[in-house]
């Protein structure tokens, strides 16, 4: 009889009568009730009452019993802690019994029991069984640390078990040094700032020769953790490419998609001269193959990840086709993800083949399936322009068939034909406009507008088609709404005389009767262009389109590298980054492929660089070879935008050349909603804060002779910030100001070498506060020799933060046509007070009284002969907003406040006497008492480290001189 007895009974009070067959003294008896319970618990009755009988069943040599009592233990022990405990001394004693599968499975069991109180116990029997003779052992007890660590890593750490694991990856045992590799890998990305895997070529080459003997998920283990190593050169990326190789006949399908990642991710280190580049890419398809013909399921996963690998490098498959070409019983999901790696595989050799296929498609009878046929028809038209003509005729015969659905998508996807060969297919618009009457569905109703209103010109009777949608204004969708405001307006612009009324109509709707505010603001400015200058309202209208891609469903480049490097993982099924989708993943190390090494490498930033990629929307600006990948196009006129805008891709100058300035930078912490810094450790703050002083902050009071802007805002005199001698003869001098709450940064490039400099671009680095271009650096004519040029560049403070030393250090890098510069500044501070720094006077009054003694700092200021208000004065022209005045025994007393541009508000007392030296304290909001968001009305904590640089500062502000 099988176990399914044990499921079936129907007895009353059952735990009674189970807890007296625990107590027997029979074995046989004792086996058959523990069955029972482990029955009854798997069905999810409630047995924890039996604890303590099952617990003394543990003494036993009976490795069945054994297990399934440590089975029950696993299942209660957290509900109940106290009695686990009992079980404890059972555990050690089974952790040193003479049958090493006992002690692989007490170490186990141990490790399974997450109770706080239980771990303490484990460390000495998980010791000696990382130590065991057996490697049954071992294996079992390397995954029994990770277990630990997860519940209490601290212990981990300080009894030496991670460096008991880094030695097991140079056991004999392959099976041994599988597990501990999977363990430290487990470990690692749950703290991925630690170097757990800290892997070299001799490490390496001890798990390639483990890689052949291990089972199928060891060899995934080791395989997932090569591929998290970077070599150091292309021989060796080849060496482990040569060992991996033979992973890709396996059965497994996991352990071939592990072997395709480490291919895919080292390939990039190899020239695509090598023979052994092209034999590799030979090698890939086969696998690949055989994975389309295992359980749909299956054939899913290797099919969303086949879509990025033909993404990466479509020329591994190219000779594949057939094997996507969809069968009757494929389900629905296959059929569509087959689908679109046809596309992406289409070619002027097989699209023949492919448009057959479509076709056939076309006339299945699974709706979501046939719609997507015909877009993968329009689709190939538009990346193939030799097969667009037969294409359009395929479409048109799905018209005439005069299924609903089948029009529909066929009309969607013409107009975007129309859109990549202009005036080449326009004889079927007849056609289309046949069908008008049967369009129901958003998007195809949007697309029919757009051609009637895109070519008015040739249908006679345009202005009625498009009154007719006009009917129904309000009961369309937003898409419609917009496109048919917008197709009557070119109408109009078109035909003014006939359709005057039609455009008032619209606009009317559009402005006045409708809720919509993207529909109302689109109508506004039409009406507005149409009635100030309809010279420019034709350009804007009517303008020249750009030619539509078909790669504009590519995934982005720098995403495709690092969802690349998780073929096999959900993140490869999903599209998307483990980021995006693992609850409390804050702290993941994004992965990329490494840069090629055949060749110069482009200079890259993070984990990353794009090699050989298809732009995802190509423009007609593109640079090819541009470092910055910025926009160098025309200048933009309009104010500064709100956001960064210079954010340079994926690419970053800075990546490297700044560790030679002279100030090296300091790693911190900063926390953007308090607002405050971690500070970081400092020997230099003096010799920081006289640098400070001395460069650039200047005085407000103009005594060293500085510029007034419009504000009476204080800018310091233009310095040279990079001489031409270290930027092979390129001159940068500059200085900051504020004016009417924008920062700019005044630059004056000049050349001094002997040929044309051009193509300029900038990036900051990371700074204390964010601060970050805001526009281009637009240099509009290439600078020639001995010609200087000045710029002001807009900057913003949305950028990355990092705290710096001294907080107003800046580092920067320039880019033109001969190479990449470097330097660092420091700007003055009164450029990140806001304007709206002014404090209330009762919430100053009651913020004031809030500040504890520890927030305050006291410092004098000498040799500055000013009344107060003349100080007044010129504290405001820098933001410094005085509060309220008062006068004590001859004594002037100004409370003043100030606002950073993060949201941090600094209180100060400014007491002036007439002959003695004046003492002001310094006073900071407590984040005890009036902590709240920078943003607002809210008070942040002033950072113990930017104190000193404010009072410092401020002396320098009044007086021109160090304290």
């Amino acid at each position: 009889m099988t176990d399914s007895k044990y499921f079936t009974t129907t007895k009353k009070g059952e735990i009674f009568e189970l807890k007296a067959e625990l107590n027997s003294d029979k074995k046989e008896k004792k086996k058959e009730a523990v069955k029972k319970v482990i029955a009854s618990m798997t069905v999810g009755k409630d047995v924890s009452a039996l604890f303590p009988d099952v617990v003394n069943c543990m003494q036993t040599d009976n490795l069945e019993l054994k297990k399934l009592v440590y089975l029950y233990l696993m299942n209660y022990a957290k509900s109940q802690p106290d009695m686990a405990i009992m079980a404890v001394n059972t555990f050690v004693k089974d952790c040193e019994d003479p049958n090493p599968l006992i002690r692989a499975l007490a170490v186990r069991t141990m490790g399974c029991i997450r109770v706080d109180k239980i771990t303490e116990y484990l460390c000495e029997p998980l010791r000696k069984c990382l130590k065991d003779e057996d490697p049954y052992v071992r294996k079992t007890a390397a995954v029994c640390v990770a277990k630990l660590h997860d519940i209490n890593a601290q212990l981990v750490e300080d009894q030496g078990f991670l460096d008991t694991l880094k030695d097991l990856i140079s056991d004999s045992n392959p099976m041994v040094v599988a597990n501990a590799v999977a363990a430290l890998s487990e470990i690692a990305e749950s703290h991925p700032s630690s170097n757990l895997l800290d892997l070299n070529p001799q490490s390496i080459n001890k798990l390639l020769t483990a890689l052949n003997e291990c089972t199928e998920w060891g060899q995934i283990f080791i395989l997932d953790c090569l591929a998290n190593y970077m070599p150091k050169d292309d021989r060796e990326a080849q060496s482990i490419c040569e060992r991996v190789t033979p992973r890709l006949s396996h059965a497994n399908s996991a352990v071939v998609l592990s072997a395709v990642k480490v291919l895919m991710k080292f390939m990039e280190m190899l020239s695509k001269d090598l023979d052994y580049y092209g034999t590799l890419l030979k090698k890939l398809a086969p696998p690949l193959v055989t994975l389309l013909s295992a359980e749909p399921e299956l054939q899913y996963v290797a099919l969303r990840n086949i879509n990025l690998i033909v993404q990466k490098r479509p020329e591994i498959l190219k000779h594949e086709m057939k094997v996507f070409f969809v069968k009757y019983n494929d389900p629905i999901y296959v059929k569509l993800e087959k689908l679109d790696i046809m596309i992406r595989l289409a070619s002027q050799a097989n699209i023949a083949q492919v448009l057959a296929e479509l076709k056939e498609y076309a006339t299945e009878v699974d709706v979501d399936f046939v719609r997507k046929a015909v877009r993968a028809i329009g689709r190939c038209a538009i990346k193939v322009e030799q097969s667009a003509e037969r294409c359009v005729s395929t479409l048109l015969d799905l018209i005439q068939t005069k299924v609903n659905y089948v029009v529909q998508e066929a009309i969607v996807v013409i107009k975007d034909i129309f859109r990549k060969y202009p005036n080449k297919y326009e004889s079927v618009i007849a056609t289309l406009c046949e069908n008008l009457d049967s369009l129901d569905e958003p998007e195809a109703r949007a697309a029919m507008i757009w051609i009637v209103g895109e070519y008015a010109e040739r249908i006679d009777n345009a202005d009625e088609l498009l009154e007719s949608f006009l009917e129904g204004f309000h009961d369309e969708s937003t898409q419609v709404q917009l496109q048919l405001l917008t197709a009557i307006v070119k109408l109009f612009l078109k035909k003014p005389t006939e359709t005057q009324e039609l455009v008032q109509q619209v606009l009317s709707l559009a402005t006045q009767d409708s809720d919509n505010p993207d529909l109302r603001d689109r109508g506004y400015i039409y009406w507005r262009l149409l009635s100030t200058d309809p010279v420019a309202a034709k350009e804007v209208v009517l303008a020249e389109k750009p030619l539509i891609s078909e790669e504009t469903d590519l995934i982005e480049p720098t995403l495709l590298d690092e969802l690349i490097c998780y073929i096999g993982t959900l993140a490869s099924v999903y599209h998307k980054p483990p980021s995006a989708f693992v609850e409390g993943s804050r702290g993941v190390v994004h992965k990329g492929l490494p840069p090629r090494t055949a060749g110069p490498a482009p200079v890259c930033s993070g984990t990353s660089c794009p090699a050989d990629q298809p732009a995802v929307i190509p423009t007609q600006g593109d640079l090819l070879g541009d470092l910055l990948n910025l926009d160098l196009g025309p200048p933009v006129s309009g104010p500064p935008m709100a956001t960064s805008t210079v954010q340079m891709g994926a690419v970053d100058l800075l990546g490297g050349g700044l560790d030679t300035l002279v100030r090296p930078s300091f790693l911190c912490s900063f926390s953007g909603s308090s607002g405050s810094f971690t500070a970081a450790p400092s020997t230099t703050a003096a010799t920081n804060v006289g640098a400070a002083l001395g460069s650039g902050l200047g005085d407000l009071f103009d005594l060293t002779g500085g510029v007034g802007t419009l504000s009476g805002s204080y800018v310091a005199p233009k310095t040279v910030w990079l001489p031409a001698m270290k930027a092979k003869g390129l001159e940068i001098s500059g200085t900051f100001s504020r004016q009417v709450g924008s920062i700019s940064m005044d630059l004056v490039l000049t050349n001094k070498a002997l040929q044309v400099m051009s193509d300029f671009a900038i990036q900051f680095n990371r700074n204390s506060f964010g601060l970050a271009p805001a526009a281009p650096l637009q240099v509009h004519a290439p600078l020639a020799p001995n010609q200087s040029v000045e710029i002001s560049l807009p900057l913003n403070t949305v950028g990355s933060v990092m705290k710096m030393d001294p907080l107003n250090n800046l580092q920067v890098a320039v880019k033109n046509n001969i190479d990449v510069f470097y330097f660092s500044t420091l700007y003055p501070l009164h450029i990140l007070f806001v304007e709206d720094g002014k404090m209330e006077r009762q919430m100053f009054l009651a913020t004031w009284k809030d500040i504890p003694n520890e927030n305050e700092t006291q410092f004098q200021i000498k040799d500055c002969s000013l009344s107060a208000d003349a100080v007044s004065s010129k504290l405001q022209g820098s933001n410094i907003f005085t509060i309220a005045k008062r006068n004590v025994e001859g004594q002037d007393m100004l409370y003043q406040s100030l606002k950073l541009t993060n949201g941090i508000w600094v209180l100060a007392e400014l007491r002036i006497q007439p002959s003695n030296p004046r003492t002001s304290p310094w006073d900071s909001p407590s984040p005890g008492r009036a902590g709240g968001s920078g943003g607002g009305g809210g008070l942040s904590p002033v950072p113990a480290s930017l104190e000193p640089s404010l009072c410092e500062w401020c002396c320098v502000l009044l007086a021109g001189v160090a304290p």
